[in-house]
């Protein structure tokens, strides 16, 4: 279903929308650049994307549908997922018995076509839309959401209370805590909230309890935001639930507890990693999402590029040594590890893992779960893992002295060791190693490459370009060495050979607000290669500052440059960058 570039020549041709001159040269560059006739007329601005796909709509025959200012029933609006609808703009806005019509930016996006019908079993009907109307209908996912939940938490709250009320505030005996908890009230509750989190692609839950009120907030994209407010009553019976849920202890209520549990939700499995804090107005609960099928990812889809993704692919094919990952809490320092198993896990290799917890469960990978209360650490996991005839040991977080030399040990006697650290930067992995009693001698000869890393929010369609001026220039100049940047941008074929900064233009967001603006996290990454030079300064005894001014002379681009090279990609802005990664 696609609009030949003579087809398309002929018909803006006749209808005189945009001038034969402009035509003639709109085709020529498209013959010249091998591109299409319609980006170049949208490039050059002679016509907008949403007037080239009207007219494309009209010569195949597809109807066109303008969605802005209409109400859609979230019943339709929810059979696409959002960040389905998000990722492929295509939104359900009218259902039929037999058949559903969709509006959509592209309609030859046939893989988004066929997963829907797949989900629905109904028939699709592509219609084609704007980007405004794409845009409207995807914040009505949003307001159609804590609508309907906060409809169904109400109902549900004041049902509990009455049960509260009937109970008495006393009732806190272990039976009367588990079968409060296992009513429809509470139950439906929890579920809620934990079907929306899903559905707004939350990473964590967050249910505190406060003086007269419980404040519910769900992280996404990395930062908190307030969810909903309950009663104070349904404070303690949620917690039961969670708890029931967990298989966790009910009437301990001084002490901190840890536990875990799974849903099913649309045929996607999501663990729940809880953890229950006694404060001072009660317990407060946090719960973190983890989807469990993480296969499929590949280096290049988290963001990694040039010269750092050839370091890490070159450390991959190495037979032994360590690689890690480094960052703070909630970095994406797990991900990009299961991305790296997945793509050593070929047949003809054995990789076992010990990980506390274990967050997604791999094919052929066997996972080990440590359990420090009785005495199974990562220390004893590794010692157990390399008698199991290992190829490859992925030890879930280097945490202490013990631990720290059985890694270094295993990747100096033939196997492939990753794993993860938490410090600030790439460089600062040697100094903590150091710190750790690791002697020097042993980490020249183990470590390969240590990945530095941060997320940062991802820009919608919803952006607009634009270009530096003076003084803008001159505050980024102080921060960040942009002649790097612009080195790196040049190698990568991003930008043109002759290009300097006054050419070169930044995006930021344009939504109506942050939901609009931005959408998921990505990376922002440092490589760190040991390099013979490296491997002289740990033996001196070098600080993370000298071995970080190496790395980068031997064309290391920091998180910093690297969080700049995407803000010039259109991935992200120069705000976000520098909320998230200072120097």
């Amino acid at each position: 279903m696609l609009v030949e570039d003579a087809q398309l020549y002929k018909f803006i041709l006749d209808s005189g929308l945009v001038s034969k001159e402009d035509l003639e040269a709109a085709r020529t560059e498209a013959e010249k650049n091998n591109k299409s006739l319609g980006s170049v007329l949208v490039s050059t601005g002679k016509m907008t994307t949403d007037n080239l796909r009207r007219m494309q709509a009209y010569m195949l025959g597809i109807p066109f549908v303008d969605l802005k200012g209409k109400k859609i029933a979230f019943e339709t609006l929810s059979l696409i997922p959002e960040p389905i609808a998000r990722a492929h703009n295509i939104v359900a806005f009218k259902k039929a018995d037999t058949s559903l019509e969709v509006a959509m930016l592209d309609v030859n996006d046939l893989s988004a076509i066929d997963f829907i019908k797949k989900k629905v079993n109904l028939k699709i009907l592509p219609r084609l839309t704007d980007s405004d109307s794409i845009k409207e209908t995807l914040v009505q996912y949003q307001k159609s959401l804590k609508a309907e939940f906060g409809d169904i938490i109400q109902k549900e709250t004041d049902a509990l209370k009455m049960i509260s009320d009937e109970k008495g505030s006393d009732a806190t005996s272990e039976g009367d805590l588990k079968k409060i908890a296992e009513g429809l009230p509470v139950v439906r509750i929890v579920d809620t909230l934990v079907k929306h989190a899903i559905l707004q692609d939350a990473s964590d839950i967050h249910i505190e309890p406060m003086d007269n009120q419980v404040l519910v907030r769900y992280r996404i994209d990395g930062l908190l935001h307030d969810a909903m407010v309950l009663p104070k009553q349904a404070g303690p019976s949620i917690t039961a639930r969670i708890k029931v849920l967990s298989n966790l202890k009910l009437d301990e209520k001084r002490l901190p507890q840890d536990g875990r549990f799974k849903v099913d939700m649309n045929n996607e499995k999501v663990s729940f990693r809880v953890s229950i804090l006694p404060t001072y107005y009660g317990e407060k609960t946090v719960m973190r999402l983890l989807r469990e099928s993480i296969s499929g990812f590949t280096l290049e889809f988290l963001n990694f590029h040039g010269e750092g993704l050839e370091r890490i692919y070159k450390a991959l094919k190495q037979t032994t040594g360590l690689i890690l990952t480094t960052g703070p809490t909630g970095s994406g320092k797990t991900t990009t590890l299961y991305t790296m198993l997945d793509i050593l896990n070929t047949p003809d290799v054995n990789i076992s893992t010990i990980e506390d917890p274990i967050e997604y469960q791999m094919a052929r990978i066997n996972q080990t779960q440590v359990h420090p209360e009785i005495g199974f650490s990562f220390a004893q996991g590794i010692r157990t893992l390399v008698r199991q005839d290992p190829d490859i040991i992925m030890v879930g977080e280097i945490r202490d002295n013990e631990t720290a030399a059985l890694a270094v040990n295993a990747a100096l006697t033939g196997h492939v060791v990753l794993s993860t650290l938490h410090t600030n930067s790439a460089a600062g992995a040697i100094p903590r190693l150091l710190d750790m009693k690791v002697e020097p001698f042993l980490l020249v000869s183990t470590i390969n490459v240590i990945i530095g890393q941060r997320l940062v929010r991802k820009l919608t369609d919803s952006k607009q370009q634009y270009k530096l001026s003076k003084d803008e220039f001159t505050q980024l100049e102080k921060t960040v060495d942009l002649e790097r940047v612009l080195t790196a941008l040049k190698d990568d074929k991003v930008i043109k050979p002759t290009d300097t900064w006054k050419d070169i233009s930044f995006w930021k967001a344009g939504g109506a607000t942050e939901e609009e603006s931005f959408k998921g996290r990505v990376g922002i990454h440092e490589i760190f290669r040991v390099s013979q030079a490296i491997k002289d300064l740990i033996m001196k005894g070098a600080t993370s500052v000298e071995l970080e001014a190496q790395a980068k002379k031997e064309g290391m681009l920091s998180m910093l440059e690297d969080g700049i090279y995407k803000c010039v990609t259109g991935i992200t802005t120069i705000e976000e960058v520098l909320r998230v990664v200072s120097e």
